[in-house]
Order: structure tokens, then C-alpha cells, then sequence
């Protein structure tokens, strides 16, 4: 069913369709906040060095909350802490559990590595903090050396090393979640000074009961809610620092992909809505357009900009002020704490994580790879120095005064050092061969494939050399409008490529394209007069043109056999075709069009030229370096990785 692909079409394509995934959107708010946090900490030291006074008189403000006789009070740094902080920690747990349902952990054996590469990291860390610290008080502040900052990190990673793979960034979160929730538990258990166990209690049962509405698949917010803030108040009256409680509420929220049937059912309350605009008709389509998005994703949508923008430069607006003299300063760079900290970020971290990676892939006999290469690895180490918000909040409840305006000052030295030698590694990356540099930055990981029916050429659809390196499979509808921009973009895309082959799969969406079914059979009848690609062309060039007559018409167009055509048509010979493709998207996860999978990876953000053509390039230097094949030039890679 191969044929080549048709000629070029003139000019370029300016339209582009955003389709992000929760993780494409966190990791581009994240790193549109690292500017925001590092212009609040930059504010935070000017204001305590200018205002010192104020700086502490106003952050030690106190600010109650009562219902009746009963209430919480703290003062404004430490609702900052422990209050606001648990949203972000939420934000934390609902990346975590999406990675683990729907992302590169969904395969557990691979949550291995990062988790020993975050431990590791972690474990070197303190090590070298307590090596430094033996023997002194300040030993027991070993918990500040241990995390590393996500927004600061993976916003620095943007900024000084672009062309680390996105899988880096994926990998390194997942690191950083790791750091997170061993710190929690370290806040909760190590460093909480009065444990009372009847507000414990209380909180355990109340956390219990939220849980058992999750496994009873409640979806009243308000219980959630309630069930929340009601274990916030008691975990703070038990002692234990209550932001435990935003991580362990994240990872209860579930993530997955709209379902058909979910979709469906909300077009259908909107279609309601559309004959009858009432507003209980609203409230019906409101509702189902809600049911349709994973509570992960509703919520992550909700609270992540607030908690990057708002909360996290507010931590380190409240946290990072210390009063920075030459004497001070002096005194501080000798101090065993200060030292300490700064070792274990900038030399710890980046040994911990590399080691280990290595250990799980020699342990795994190669099975286990970390999802890039090994400079990338190197990069994710380095970066994971930055230990700024964790960090501070442990430096809040383990030093004091003076020791924690040093730890202060050894953690922000430790973030800079540690972006700077991420920054060296960059360049030196950037300075290798071509060929090496692509295996050190991509690695040769075997790849999760989302595409759950493999390319089979004797059945499939197939435009393009039967070999190519890359293959580009789209699910598709004739009657939606985005599918047929999208064919403008492939057909640039494999005039500009010739060895890339292209895939064409139906998913008619009879829900809202009342044509695309019959369509799609159309098709399928002129593919067993061998004439499946004209057809297609014709099909998409007259999307507004889809009934019965049009599609006879076409047949006549192309010299088919009208009268089999439409005998086949008529006795719907290509439905099990395109119901085949159906239950394959549904198999893969697909309830929309258009949706690309390149390699077997399905393709997330735009489909524009411009993006395509880079996913297609880096897909190419991913086969090449797994494939390795004899005469592979150096010119040729280098042309991939410009």
C-alpha cells in the first residue's frame, strides 16, 4: 500500500494548534517562574540588608484564624511555610501521581532508577554535610543538604542548557519529586520537637477517610476540600509540620486521558445546551465538560500557576532575606554549616545521582538506562544543586539566628555554583563531536512506545519508503477541520523528508462529524481498487462536500469502477477497516484528531512545520544512535543536531 508522496506545496505554514500534556505545561510554568523567584529573592536581600528592621518586624507579624473559641495562629512567615507551601507541595504530588499513571513511570520497573539516583543523590549529600559537621551541634541540621529546588532547578536547566533533551527535564523531576517527599518525611519525623498523639490520631483517620473517597470515586470537591484542611489543623496540632499534607493529598489524585465514551457524552450535553441555551442545560454541559478531564489535570490547571508565580517567590520573598556584611561574610565561608552545605549541593548531588544511575544500569545488566545520555545525566546532577525551597524550610526549623543566616547564605552559594557548573558542562557538551555529542546527550535508552498497534505495511496505509528511520503515524477524520490543516503540514513535511513514512489512520468522530464515518469507508472501498491516496487527497481537499453524491463523484474523478464502488459502499465493505483503527486508537489512548505518533511516541504540543519538523529530526538522531549503522557520517549527524 505504499505510494510516493505527493508534490510539495508552496509557502510555509504559519498555523499552529497548541495540544500540551500536563507535564509539557509544568515543566513551561516552571520555567516561567524561575524569573519570578529569582527577582523575589533578589528583592528579599536587598530589603534585609536596606530595611533589615522592617524586614524581620513584618514577617514576624502574627495573623490568626478563629471559628469560635478555636483557631490557628502563626506569624506571616510561618503561614507562608506551612500553610501556603502545602499548595505547592500538592502541585508536587500531582506531578508525581501523573507521572506514575499516564508518563515515563507508568512502567514501574522504571521508577528504579530515578528513585535510586534521588536517594543516592540525597544519601552523598548528607554524607559529605555530616563529614564536615562531625562532631558539632550543627550535625543535626544535616536535612538542609538533602533536596533539591523544582522550579528553581528545572527553570535554570531551560535558561543555561536549551538543548538538554526534554526527557532530561522529565527525569530530573522525577528526582526532584523523590527529594521532596524524603524531605517531608524527614520534617515530619526528625524534625518536629513536641509530638502529640491524639491530634495524630485524628489526622490519620481524617487522611484515611479522604482516601476512602478516592477508592469510592466521590467527586464532590468540597469533601476533598474539607477532608484536607480538616487534616491540615490536626497534623499542626499534633506538631508535625502540616505541609506533608499537600504531597500525600497529590499523589491520592488520579490521572488519565479522556475516554471516548466521556467525550462523547459531554458533546452531547453541550449539543443539548446548543437546541435549548437554559442555564440548567448550562450547568449539564459545564459539568460534563469537567467529567471529561482527569481530576489531576483540572486541578494541576488550577493551582500550578498560582503556586510558581505567587507562593514560591512569596517563600522566598519571606525566607532568603540575610544581612549580607564583609565580616559576616568571612566568618560564614568557614563556617562548618556553610561549608557543608555548599560541598553537599555542588559536589554530593551531582556524584550521587550519577552514581546512581550507573548502579542501576550495571546492576540491571544494561535493561535500565536513565532516558538520556550520560553528559545529560551529568547536567541533571549539577543542576540538582540548587536546593532552594525545601532546603530553607528545613533551615527554618533546624537553625536558628546566626547559624541560619549561614545556612542561608550556603544555600544560595550552592544554587549558584550549581547553575555555573551546569552552565561548564553545557559547553563542554556543545564542543564534543557530533556523533559523540548526540550519544551523550540522547543516550541509547530503550524508549516507552505509546503506540499500541505496531506499523504493519502489508495492512496500514503507508506513504513513504517502506524503511525509513522515522515513521509519522496520525490518527485522523476527513471531516475535521484540524486534520485537514494538518495535511498541509504533513505534505511539507515529507517533501522536505525523504526518508520519512507516513501513516494515515482513521478515527472518525461520528459524534460531532456526522459524515466522517462514511468518509473514512469511502476510502477504504477506492483502497481495493488501489486507490486509497487519491481518494484520501480528494477527500480532504472537499472536507464541506462529504455525502453519498460527492463521494460517487469522487469515484468518478479517479476512473474508479463506479458501479463496485458504489455497491461497496452501499454494503458498508470497509467498516471493519476503519473499526480496526478505531479500537487501535482507543488501545493507544487516542479519543481525539489530529493525534501524531512519531517512533512509537506519541507526539505532544504543536503540529505546525516548525514542530514536526524538530520532533522528526530529534526522532532521527534517536534511531541512528540505537540503530548505529555502518557509513553513518559525521556530517550527517551534525546536520540532525544543528
Amino acid at each position: 500500500m505504499s505510494q510516493s508522496p505527493p508534490p510539495a506545496l508552496s509557502g510555509n505554514t504559519a498555523w499552529a494548534r497548541r495540544h500540551e500534556t500536563a507535564l509539557a505545561r509544568f515543566l513551561r510554568t516552571e520555567s516561567g517562574s524561575a524569573s519570578v523567584l529569582l527577582a523575589a529573592t533578589l528583592v528579599a536581600l536587598v530589603w534585609a540588608n536596606v530595611a533589615g528592621a522592617s524586614y524581620a518586624s513584618f514577617w514576624r507579624t502574627e495573623l490568626s484564624i478563629k471559628v469560635g473559641g478555636a483557631g490557628v495562629a502563626m506569624d506571616l512567615v510561618g503561614w507562608v511555610n506551612s500553610g501556603l507551601m502545602t499548595f505547592f507541595f500538592f502541585v508536587v504530588g500531582l506531578e508525581a501521581r501523573r507521572e506514575l499513571d499516564i508518563g515515563e513511570l507508568r512502567e514501574r520497573r522504571r521508577v528504579l532508577l530515578p528513585v535510586t539516583a534521588g536517594i543516592a543523590g540525597m544519601a552523598i549529600a548528607v554524607a559529605l554535610y555530616l563529614s564536615i559537621n562531625a562532631g558539632s551541634p550543627s550535625a543535626a541540621g544535616w536535612g538542609v543538604a538533602m533536596s533539591t529546588d523544582t522550579a528553581f532547578a528545572l527553570g535554570m536547566l531551560a535558561l543555561i542548557g536549551p538543548r538538554f533533551p526534554d526527557r532530561l527535564r522529565a527525569f530530573l523531576l522525577t528526582v526532584v519529586v523523590i527529594d521532596d517527599l524524603v524531605a517531608l518525611l524527614v520534617i515530619a519525623t526528625v524534625y518536629t520537637e513536641r509530638l502529640r498523639m491524639v491530634p495524630l490520631i485524628v489526622a490519620l483517620v481524617l487522611f484515611a477517610a479522604t482516601f476512602a473517597l478516592v477508592k469510592l470515586r466521590v467527586r464532590a470537591s468540597a469533601l476533598y476540600l474539607a477532608g484536607g484542611a480538616a487534616t491540615w489543623v490536626a497534623l499542626y496540632r499534633s506538631g508535625v509540620d502540616p505541609v506533608v499534607v499537600g504531597l500525600a493529598m497529590g499523589l491520592l489524585t488520579f490521572a488519565g486521558p479522556a475516554g471516548r465514551e466521556v467525550l462523547e457524552a459531554a458533546t452531547d450535553r453541550f449539543r443539548d445546551f446548543r437546541e435549548q441555551p437554559t442555564p440548567a442545560f448550562a450547568r449539564s454541559a459545564q459539568a460534563g465538560l469537567q467529567a471529561a478531564l482527569s481530576p489531576n489535570e483540572r486541578l494541576q490547571d488550577l493551582y500550578h500557576p498560582w503556586t510558581s508565580y505567587v507562593i514560591v517567590p512569596l517563600f522566598a520573598l519571606a525566607n532568603a532575606g540575610i544581612g549580607v556584611k564583609g565580616d559576616f561574610l568571612a566568618q560564614a565561608y568557614r563556617s562548618p554549616i556553610t561549608l557543608g552545605i555548599i560541598v553537599a549541593y555542588v559536589v554530593g548531588k551531582p556524584v550521587g545521582v550519577l552514581a546512581g544511575s550507573w548502579l542501576v544500569t550495571r546492576a540491571t545488566k544494561g535493561r535500565l538506562r536513565p532516558p538520556v545520555g550520560w553528559a545529560a545525566v551529568a547536567g541533571g546532577g549539577t543542576i540538582a544543586g540548587i536546593g532552594f525551597t525545601v532546603s530553607l524550610l528545613i533551615a527554618t526549623l533546624a537553625f536558628h539566628g546566626r547559624e541560619l543566616e549561614e545556612a542561608k547564605l550556603g544555600i544560595l552559594t550552592a544554587a549558584l555554583l550549581a547553575a555555573g557548573l551546569t552552565w561548564g558542562l553545557f559547553r563542554l557538551t556543545a564542543a564534543l563531536p557530533p556523533a559523540l555529542r548526540a550519544r551523550a546527550l540522547f543516550g541509547t535508552a530503550e524508549t516507552i512506545v505509546d503506540l499500541d498497534e505496531p506499523v504493519d505495511d502489508r495492512r496500514d496505509h503507508v506513504r513513504g519508503p517502506m524503511k525509513a528511520p522515522v515513521t509519522l503515524v496520525e490518527y485522523a477524520d476527513f471531516e475535521c477541520p484540524y486534520c485537514g490543516r494538518a495535511e498541509t503540514v504533513v505534505r511539507e513535511l515529507l517533501a522536505g523528508y525523504g526518508d520519512v513514512r507516513y501513516v494515515w489512520r482513521h478515527l472518525p468522530l461520528r459524534d460531532v462529524h456526522p459524515h466522517a464515518q462514511l468518509a473514512a469507508e469511502a476510502a477504504e472501498v477506492a483502497a481495493r481498487q488501489g486507490f486509497f491516496w487519491e481518494m484520501h487527497d480528494l477527500l480532504l481537499a472537499h472536507q464541506g462536500a462529504l455525502k453519498v453524491r460527492d463521494l460517487i463523484g469522487y469515484a468518478e474523478r479517479l476512473g474508479l469502477d463506479v458501479a463496485r464502488f458504489t455497491e461497496d459502499l452501499r454494503r458498508h465493505a470497509g467498516a471493519e477497516r476503519v473499526s480496526e483503527d478505531v479500537d487501535s486508537a482507543e488501545l493507544s489512548g487516542v479519543a481525539g484528531t489530529p493525534t501524531f505518533f512519531i517512533n512509537g511516541r506519541r507526539h505532544h504540543g504543536a503540529y505546525d512545520i516548525a514542530t514536526l519538523t524538530s520532533a522528526v529530526k530529534l526522532a532521527r538522531v534517536t534511531a541512528t544512535i540505537e540503530a548505529r549503522p555502518v557509513g553513518w557520517t559525521r556530517r550527517k549527524l551534525s546536520g540532525f543536531l544543528r
